[in-house]
């Protein structure tokens, strides 16, 4: 996943249109991580982007970031930002899910503050040739680290050849929430006989053809097109790790700041908060046997989730959607990562494993 709070406004889930990097809920992003007026502290950006928090945060004299994007063309596109913060910058290629292999690599941490902004960006929207948008002409790819280090997961054009139709009904349906998943899935797998779905523009036409829409709908192919950015790239299951490993990274007090854009993200994260912030479990006595409860490792602010502002919202149509969600680090342990947790990013009874391949 990438992102770094810079989106396009024009973006309707895999659509999009000119690119604006505008770090979306950025104030509120930087109130909950740096708290006061205080200088210093480390951090870590999950999602650098174009590098819209990761700035943010450098502008704070004395902080230091340790900033990640699977994408080798964030990497690369944010050399600039070296450039300018020296060493109070490493910026590294590598997935958020394994932050805290990358940052024992870098002998960095424990952390004052981890921030994600999950989802695709518009740098990646705007590349034709990626296949995240279907008002470009383009491969279907959607993989976000193509033509990096795993460059050889599976394209969205290989998930639509080899998976059964009934899988793909599942991706849709549960990625996608779309109603009419099971038609599009048939009509896929008619298809594929005869010709392959390789291009963006042949997907995007067979769903508005086979999906019933008006005029001033949104994008028929919209849902078809998230459900399947999600599956290319596990992006649900990155960020369930991604939580519990900046959960194990943060320093007592240390502060986590979650950005995301639709349902699916925002229930992983709310209920991952609720869960370290013992929300729920009963207070009372309990049976003889029964284990007492693990300490909370988070304490949650009141107030959440918080959403843009009016202004925001109006000069930035795709902020209307944006949930932050924040948490402060008790100093007792992590949690360990609840099954419960994983299933949320699965589909049901198919377990779909962290290289992103649906069997």
């Amino acid at each position: 996943m990438t992102g770094g709070g810079d989106h396009d406004p024009g973006d309707q889930g895999a659509a999009g249109g000119p690119a604006r990097h505008v770090p979306v809920l950025r104030e509120e992003v930087l109130s909950a991580l740096l708290p006061t007026d205080e200088s210093g502290g480390l951090y870590l950006d999950g999602t650098f982007g174009a590098g819209g928090y990761t700035a943010a945060i450098l502008a704070r004299p004395g902080t230091r970031v340790l900033a990640l994007d699977r994408d080798p063309t964030a990497i690369a596109g944010g050399a600039p930002l070296v450039d300018k913060f020296g060493d109070r910058l490493r910026l590294v290629e590598g997935r958020f899910a394994d932050l805290e292999a990358i940052a024992a690599r870098e002998n960095l941490g424990p952390f004052d503050g981890v921030c994600f902004d999950v989802g695709v960006s518009s740098m990646q929207i705007d590349e034709a040739e990626r296949g995240f948008s279907f008002l470009r002409e383009g491969p279907l790819d959607m993989r976000m680290d193509r033509g990096g280090m795993g460059n050889h997961g599976t394209s969205a054009a290989d998930l639509l050849a080899e998976a059964s139709e009934e899988v793909l009904a599942d991706i849709f349906y549960h990625y996608g929430e779309e109603r009419h998943s099971r038609r599009i899935a048939r009509a896929i797998a008619h298809d594929r006989m005869a010709t392959p779905f390789t291009t963006t523009r042949q997907l995007a036409e067979l769903v508005g053809r086979i999906v019933p829409h008006k005029p001033t709908d949104i994008h028929p192919a919209t849902r078809t097109f998230q459900a399947l950015r999600i599956a290319v790239n596990d992006e649900l299951g990155e960020l369930v790790h991604g939580l519990s490993a900046a959960e194990r990274v943060l320093k007592p007090g240390g502060r986590l700041a979650v950005v995301s854009f639709h349902s699916l993200e925002d229930r992983i994260v709310k209920q991952f908060l609720a869960r370290r912030a013992g929300r729920g479990d009963a207070k009372g006595r309990r049976l003889p046997g029964e284990p007492q409860a693990t300490p909370p490792s988070f304490t949650l602010p009141k107030g959440q989730p918080i959403g843009p502002g009016e202004a925001e919202a109006r000069a930035n149509p795709r902020a209307r959607s944006a949930k932050l969600r924040t948490g402060l680090r008790t100093d007792n342990p992590a949690f360990a990562l609840e099954p419960e947790l994983l299933k949320l990013a699965t589909l049901p009874h198919r377990a779909a494993p962290r290289s992103g391949k649906v069997r």
